[in-house]
């Protein structure tokens, strides 16, 4: 039943998919783009699926999602629209360029492109030199790669806390362990383990402070799931393989 259902994923991924590899079309309603930079993710998808269902054509179509996205990246490497909304000045979250970096590096790491590899690397460095000394990093960084908000992306710490620890395995970047555990502290002192509202306890916030404007005054599931994928990979060190997170 699981295996039918993924496949059932795959196939309309593929079906959906522009020829030039950019997904344009069933845009989720939490964004208003025309393109996303950060499907990459969804092709590592692809390549997951594959794994369990051998059908070739996803591995294509990740590839060429990711060549897309390759393409579209600046000498410094930073990946314009990369952001939920439309953005002026192009800025992006940390949270969507948590996801673009996740994508383009374990599909390079999948298929052997080491062109992908090397800009997932590009983006992570860039992404470090933003860090705050208490391991938070703010919500929108721009083109440049800097900070452009006070607030941080409590998601987007998570997800950067575990690329940094799958970049320093897959690459020998072994500085970048100390980006991912600072990151980890920031969210483990900010996690409300006594709150006095049941709901909220354990929760993870979507921004910090809680007005910041990222997923403002919400709990939303999907910073958990990242805040658990970082602490346990953390927890079992950089040399661990590639887990399912």
């Amino acid at each position: 039943r699981l295996l039918a259902a993924t496949r059932r994923a795959a196939d309309w991924l593929v079906a959906a998919q522009d020829d030039d590899g950019c997904w344009r079309r069933h845009r989720s309603p939490f964004t208003t783009t025309d393109t996303a930079v950060y499907n990459t993710r969804s092709a590592f998808g692809l390549v997951r699926a594959y794994a369990a269902v051998p059908d070739p054509r996803y591995l294509q179509a990740a590839q060429r999602n990711a060549a897309w996205a390759l393409a579209q990246a600046a000498p410094n490497g930073w990946l314009p629209g990369n952001c939920l909304s439309r953005q002026p000045d192009d800025r992006a979250l940390t949270h969507t360029i948590a996801y673009a970096l996740r994508g383009l590096l374990e599909i390079g790491v999948a298929l052997g492109r080491t062109e992908l590899v090397e800009q997932a690397l590009r983006m992570g460095r860039a992404v470090a030199q933003a860090q705050r000394a208490d391991g938070a990093l703010p919500g929108y960084l721009g083109p440049d790669w800097r900070p452009l908000a006070r607030w941080s992306c409590v998601t987007g710490n998570a997800q950067m806390a575990l690329n940094w620890l799958r970049l320093a395995r897959e690459t020998g970047a072994a500085d970048l362990v100390a980006h991912a555990h600072a990151a980890n502290r920031f969210n483990m002192a900010i996690h409300e383990l006594t709150a006095a509202q049941p709901e909220r306890r354990g929760g993870v916030r979507g921004s910090y402070p809680l007005s910041g404007e990222y997923m403002q005054w919400r709990y939303p599931n999907w910073a958990a799931k990242f805040f658990m994928d970082a602490l346990m990979l953390q927890a079992l060190g950089p040399d661990t393989p590639n887990i399912g997170c």
